[in-house]
This record gives structure tokens, sequence and C-alpha cells, in this order.
């Protein structure tokens, strides 16, 4: 009889211990480590998930600190996978964990290995390696859970999960539909989303934001309450594939 890792004997009372051993041999990618990834990466360590791989180009900086967990005053100026990879392995010693300093893209896919993966979380903010990523997981085969855009929201009570082409009132997922279909990808995929509208300016303002900026390069106002939650989901939906508890998913696509 296998004796549970006495770290996870809360997660096995709730899955059973085959799910924990099947969770202790899946494999999951996390690209993108800010406000969402960070927490997804961090809530899988901390349910017995064996290896991960963890993928940001990004240094900490001061304005991380609102909403990312691995942003401290001490970690400022440093890469976020490492950073994130110091905390984790702090977590479990015994999970595999690969830290990638890298922005995605179809030119460097063959980096990341994502052919030996189980399940590839999609948090990134750049739209074009966001598409990449889309793609070439589905070349793959692989499960994909992606989230969209966090940013101008207040209310993690709002957030859904839905096939990508169901998903509405988020201006980042617009342009993810847009971008596929001129790309000519009729695939499906759960995605993380929220449909908040803001009652101020704010709403309207996110929305021009992410239009003339679909790269994520200008600042946009986020809470923590929300990037966490979302990733927190993100991590869920991995956890609740391994465990056959995906009625939702069937649900939701």
């Amino acid at each position: 009889m296998n004796t549970v890792n006495p770290l996870f004997q809360r997660t096995s009372l709730l899955t059973g211990p085959k799910t924990l051993e099947t969770m202790e041999k899946s494999r999951v990618i996390v690209f993108g480590l800010g406000g969402v990834g960070g927490w997804a990466a961090e809530a899988l360590v901390r349910s017995g998930i064996g290896s991960i791989s963890l993928v940001d180009f990004d240094t900490v900086c001061s304005s991380n600190t609102n909403r990312q967990i691995q942003a401290l005053n001490s970690t400022i100026g440093r890469f976020k996978a490492d950073v994130l990879e110091e905390r984790l392995k702090d977590i479990n010693p015994s999970c595999k964990i690969r830290s990638f300093k890298q922005i995605f893209s179809k030119n460097n896919s063959d980096l990341f290995n994502i052919n030996e993966a189980d399940y590839v979380i999609d948090a990134i903010d750049m739209i074009t390696s966001k598409l990449d990523l889309i793609e070439t997981a589905f070349s793959f085969g692989k499960r994909l859970f992606s989230s969209m855009g966090m940013a101008f929201k207040l209310d993690p009570t709002q957030i859904k999960v839905a096939d990508i082409w169901k998903s509405s009132g988020c201006p980042l997922a617009r342009l993810v539909r847009q971008g596929l279909k001129k790309r000519g990808f009729t695939g499906h995929f759960p995605v993380v989303f929220s449909p908040e509208k803001l009652p101020t300016r704010a709403n309207d303002e996110a929305a021009g934001v992410v239009e003339l900026h679909p790269e994520g390069k200008t600042p946009l106002g986020s809470a923590v309450p929300v990037t966490a939650t979302a990733g927190m989901i993100l991590a869920s939906l991995v956890i609740r594939d391994i465990h056959g508890h995906n009625t939702f998913l069937k649900e939701s696509l």
C-alpha cells in the first residue's frame, strides 16, 4: 500500500490516493507568471502536481507587488521564473521544476517541450504569443486552459469559465477570437474570463487600451482578488480534470 506524502494528506482525503498519484505523475507548463499564472503555479504545486515548467521573460518590479505572488521587496529586479522556482521548491522539494526566461513564440516553441506536457496553462497577456501558444498546444493535442483579461476588474465572483467562442464582455477575449479566426483556427478550449463592467470610466479606458496596445505594453489597473482567483480557477481545472470531475468542463464547452 502506497504511503501518502504528508504534504498532500488533506488533498488525498478529498480526491483519493489514486488521483493524488496521478497528479504526482502529471506534467504542467504555465506560460506567463504574472498576477494570474503565478498563483496557478503555486496552487498546482501545493495540490501535488509532480512536474511543472515555468515560462516568463520578465523581472519583478515594484508595481507587481499588488497582485503577483513572487513580488516582494527582496525580489525586485530578479526574474519572475527564478523567484517562483525557488518558492515552489521550498513548498515541495520533490516537485520537478524547470524555469524558462523566454517569450513564447512559434519560432522558439521547441525550447519548452510542450509535446511532453499533460496540461498547458496560458496566462500570457501578449496577443501574438498567446495565439501562437494556443495553436502550438493544439498541434500537440494538449489539454489547454487559458486566461483572458483580468485588468479593470474588482469583483472575483463574476469570473466565469466557458469555451473561447462563448466568452463575452472581455476585450482580450474578443481580440483572441478575432486573431484565431484570421488564422483559420476552429478548435475549442476552456477560458477563464470576466464580463464585469465597472460603473466608471475605467471600463471604457480598459477596452481602449487593450485595442490600442494588444501586446500588453501599457500598464493596466488590476487587483489581486481578481487575478489570484483566476489563477486558482485555472489550477482547479487541471486538478478536476485529473480527478475525472469534469462535468462542469463538458457543460462549459
